[in-house]
């Protein structure tokens, strides 16, 4: 068993770009509203927190949060994916108006270059 601080194994090349497509497919399947198809890019344990969500765990789990949170049709525009190994970092905007916001989402694949899990941070504006 891997103690705190493990290092987990590293991905190939080739693993760590499947699951660059499969982010950038993430974002398209969740703004066209097709569930089933963003279902399919993640792994069965996948794990999910945002902050304008309760916490996913599970494939369905995680379908039914973004059906919960995904409204009328809105659109992530992307700026930038950083991947590295297992971890991919986007930044970008989501917009539907009146909401215009910007977000960083922090993903794991697994193995297999499926979404392991993503956790959302929001730019909120100092007062």
């Amino acid at each position: 068993m891997a103690g705190y601080g493990a290092r987990r194994p590293a991905r190939t090349a080739a693993v760590t770009s499947i699951g660059v497509d499969h982010v950038r497919l993430s974002y398209d399947y969740l703004d066209a509203g097709n569930l089933d198809a963003y279902g399919s890019l993640l792994d069965d344990n996948v794990q999910v927190r945002r902050p304008d969500a309760a916490q996913g765990r599970g494939r369905v789990q995680v379908q039914r949060l973004h059906a919960e949170v995904t409204g009328p049709p809105g659109r992530h525009l992307l700026d930038r994916i950083i991947a590295d190994g297992d971890s991919i970092v986007v930044t970008g905007r989501f917009v539907r108006p009146p909401v215009d916001v910007e977000f960083v989402d922090v993903f794991t694949l697994s193995d297999f270059g499926l979404l392991l899990g993503y956790r959302r941070y929001y730019y909120v504006a100092p007062n």
